[in-house]
C-alpha cells in the first residue's frame, strides 16, 4: 500500500515500539549494565556481542557491525523495506498511518505482499471449513480422527482439508474477485501447460497452514490420505516463503520455547501435532527441506538446547549427522534423539505417552557422541573399521574449539576403540595445523575487505578522517558541547563530506529540541551509516566538557598545521615552476581562507 509516512508518525511509532519488546522476540537478551547483549540473528557466533541500548532505543553487533533503531533491525530481520518495516510497527502498535492523496482505483491497491498474505488467509478459511463440511470433508476429517488428531489440536493450528477436484479453490477465490496472475504468485493455483486455465496446486489433501512469527499465513504444506506420490506438497517459494527460513508450528511454540530452554526438532507436521497433543509445546518442524543454518539462528533467539527427533531409519540417522554441523558452525548446543526401531515420533508417542517419550529424551545422545557410534555401527571394529572411524571423526573432533571437550572426546572415542587416545590425538593435530593455515589466510582476507566495503559505502573510508569521527562520537554522546560545535563553526572545516553531513543532523535536530539517535538513525537514509551512528552511540565513552574543548582544540589545531604545510607546499611548487600544483594549492588555499572568514564572523578561533 502506498503510504505517506510524515516524521511525526514515524516519531510515534519509535516511542510506542520499545526496541527490546521487538528485540527480544527472535534474540535471547540479557541484561549487561544498561544494555542487553545476545547472541547476534545476523551472523554466527559462540559469545554475544549483539548490544541493544533502551535508553538510546538503538542496537548494535560488534561483531558483524549491524546497527540501527526499531525500524532497522525489523528491515534487516524480516528482510523487508524501510515503508514496509514502518507499516509492520503501526498496525502492531496501533500508530495509524494517513494514505496519501490517491485516486479510487489507487486507494484499493496493496503491496504485492500484503495481498499474497491476504490470499492465504482466505484459502486457510476455505481450508478449514471444508473440513468440517459433513459431505465434502469426510474423508479427511476421518483420516485424521484416526490418526488420533483432536478437534482441539486441529482448530489450534488450523488444519483443514481440500476435497478431490481441480478447481476447487480456484472457483473459491475467484468469487472474491482476486485476479488470477495473484492466484498464481501465491502459489496456490498452476496455469495449465496450454495457457488456457488455471487449476488447483493442492487436492485432495490434508491442509496446513504455514505460519510466520507474526501469525501471518505464509504457505500451506499438503498431505495425500493415501499412498500416492508426492506424500506430502507444499507451497512453492513466494515473496513471502521461504522453506530455509521458515518453521512449521514456531509461532505456537515460542512460549514454551523460551520456558523451558530447550526446542524439540521433528521433520513432519504429523510428528509435530502428535507431540503438541502429547503436552510436548516447545516443538516446530522442517518443511520438506533439510535444517539450515537460518532456521538454527532463528531457534537460538528463543532457546539455549535443541534435541532432533529422528527416525530410526537410515535417512533420519543421516539426516541427523547432517544437522550437527550446522549447529556447530551456529554454537547451539544439539542433542540427538533416535527413537526405537520403526517408530517416529507419532507413532512412538501414541503407542507409549508423553512420560516414555520423555524418558527417552533423557537420554538423548550428545552431537559427538552419536557422530562416534553411528561411524562405528557403520565401519565395525575390525582393524580397518577402526581406521575409518578416527578418520571420519577427525574433522568433527578439530572443529571442537573447547580444548577439555576435544580431549574428553578423543579419550571416550579411544576407549570405544580399544586404541590409544595418543594415536588420534596425533591425526587431531595434523587436522588443526592445516585447517589453522587455510583459515588464517582467507580470514585475513576476508577480514580486511569486509572492512575497507563496509567503511567504503558509508563514505568513511579515508584515515584522515580519524579525529573528524571523533567529533561526531562526542557530538552523539555528548549533546551538551553542540552549542560550542555551532558557535566554533567546527563542521565547516571537516573535510569528509558524509561525516560533515551527519554533524549537521545531529545539530538541526538539537535545534528543534531532539536528542534521540533513533531519530537520527531515521534521517540519515542509508544503511552503512546507521550502523555507523549506532556503533559510536552504543560506545559508553565517559565525555566532560573539559574534555570535548580539549578534543576540539586539538582538532583547530591540527587545521593550523595543514594550513601552514599547505603554504609550505605552494613556496616550493613556486620555486619549481610548477603551475599546475601551484593552481590547486592556491584553490585549496582560497577554500580555508573562506571557511576562517565564516568562522571568525560566527565567533569561532581563528585556524
Amino acid at each position: 500500500m502506498a503510504f505517506y509516512i510524515p516524521e511525526e508518525k514515524i516519531s510515534e511509532i519509535q516511542n510506542v515500539a520499545d526496541i527490546i519488546d521487538i528485540v527480544s522476540e527472535s534474540v535471547l537478551l540479557k541484561k549487561a549494565g544498561k544494555n542487553h547483549i545476545g547472541l547476534c540473528p545476523f551472523h554466527s557466533e559462540k559469545t554475544p556481542s549483539f548490544t541493544v541500548n533502551p535508553e538510546k532505543q538503538i542496537f548494535h553487533c560488534f561483531g558483524c557491525g549491524a546497527g540501527g533503531n526499531v525500524i532497522s533491525f525489523v528491515m534487516k530481520h524480516d528482510g523487508v523495506s524501510f515503508p514496509e518495516a514502518v507499516q509492520t510497527l503501526a498496525k502492531r502498535f496501533g500508530v495509524e498511518l494517513p494514505m496519501r492523496n490517491m485516486n479510487p482505483a489507487q486507494k484499493i491497491e496493496m503491496s504485492e505482499k500484503e495481498q499474497i498474505l491476504d490470499v492465504n488467509r482466505h484459502a486457510m478459511q476455505y481450508f478449514q471449513h471444508m473440513l468440517f463440511q459433513e459431505f465434502s470433508g469426510k474423508p479427511g476429517l476421518q483420516y485424521l480422527t484416526e490418526r488420533g488428531i483432536s478437534r482441539n489440536t486441529l482448530e489450534k493450528f488450523h488444519i483443514g482439508y481440500v476435497p478431490d477436484g481441480w478447481t476447487n479453490l480456484v472457483e473459491y477465490l475467484s468469487r472474491k474477485r482476486i485476479p488470477r496472475n495473484l492466484l498464481i504468485k501465491t502459489g496456490l493455483v498452476v496455469e495449465n501447460k496450454q495457457k488456457s486455465g488455471f487449476y488447483d496446486r493442492f487436492r485432495n489433501r490434508i491442509m496446513f497452514p504455514i505460519f510466520n512469527p507474526g501469525n501471518q499465513v505464509i504457505g500451506f504444506g499438503g498431505r495425500v490420505l493415501d499412498n500416492s506420490l508426492p506424500k506430502y506438497l507444499n507451497s512453492p517459494e513466494t515473496l513471502v516463503y521461504s522453506k530455509s527460513s521458515s518453521l512449521y508450528g514456531l509461532h505456537i511454540a515460542k512460549p514454551e520455547c523460551r520456558k523451558t530452554g530447550t526446542a524439540y526438532i521433528v521433520e513432519g507436521y504429523m510428528d509435530l501435532l502428535a507431540l503438541w497433543q502429547h503436552g510436548i509445546q516447545n516443538a516446530v518442524a522442517t518443511l520438506g527441506t533439510s535444517l539450515t543454518s537460518e532456521h538454527v539462528r532463528i531457534l537460538k533467539g528463543h532457546c539455549e538446547k535443541v534435541v532432533l527427533v529422528y527416525d530410526s531409519d537410515e535417512a533420519g540417522l543421516k539426516a541427523a549427522a547432517r544437522s550437527i554441523e550446522i549447529f556447530n558452525k551456529e554454537y547451539l548446543n544439539a542433542l540427538i534423539l533416535v527413537l526405537p526401531n520403526g517408530h517416529d515420533p507419532d507413532s512412538y508417542l501414541f503407542k507409549n505417552g508423553e512420560a516414555a517419550f520423555k524418558a527417552i529424551a533423557q537420554e538423548a545422545l550428545g552431537a559427538m557422541e552419536f557422530l562416534m557410534e553411528s561411524a562405528i555401527r557403520k565401519n565395525g571394529m575390525s582393524l580397518e573399521g577402526k581406521v575409518r572411524t578416527v578418520t571420519s571423526m577427525k574433522d568433527y573432533l578439530a572443529n571442537t574449539s573447547d580444548h577439555v571437550s576435544r580431549s574428553l572426546y578423543i579419550k571416550k572415542l579411544a576407549e570405544r576403540l580399544n586404541i590409544d587416545d595418543s594415536a588420534i590425538m596425533e591425526k587431531i593435530r595434523e587436522t588443526i595445523q592445516k585447517q589453522k593455515t587455510e583459515n588464517n589466510r582467507a580470514g585475513i582476507i576476508h577480514s580486511i575487505n569486509q572492512q575497507s566495503t563496509r567503511m567504503s559505502e558509508a563514505g568513511l573510508s579515508n584515515e584522515s578522517d580519524r579525529m573528524e569521527k571523533k567529533i561526531i562520537a562526542m557530538m552523539v554522546q555528548y549533546p551538551e558541547i553542540l552549542p560550542e560545535i555551532c558557535k566554533q563553526d567546527i563542521l565547516s572545516c571537516f573535510e569528509n563530506k558524509v561525516l560533515s553531513k551527519i554533524g549537521v543532523l545531529i545539530l538541526e535536530q538539537h535545534e528543534k529540541g531532539d536528542r534521540s539517535v533513533s531519530s537520527l538513525i531515521v534521517r540519515v537514509n542509508n544503511p552503512e551509516q546507521e550502523k555507523f551512528i549506532a556503533s559510536l552511540a552504543i560506545e559508553n565513552n565517559k565525555w566532560n566538557h573539559a574534555g570535548c574543548l580539549k578534543l576540539i582544540k586539538q582538532f583547530v589545531l591540527s587545521k593550523n598545521k595543514r594550513n601552514h604545510d599547505l603554504l609550505m607546499r605552494i613556496k616550493t611548487a613556486e620555486a619549481q615552476n610548477d603551475d599546475k600544483l601551484l593552481i590547486a594549492l592556491m584553490e585549496q588555499l582560497r577554500d580555508q581562507k573562506k571557511i576562517q572568514k565564516k568562522r571568525e564572523s560566527a565567533g569561532g578561533k581563528t585556524l
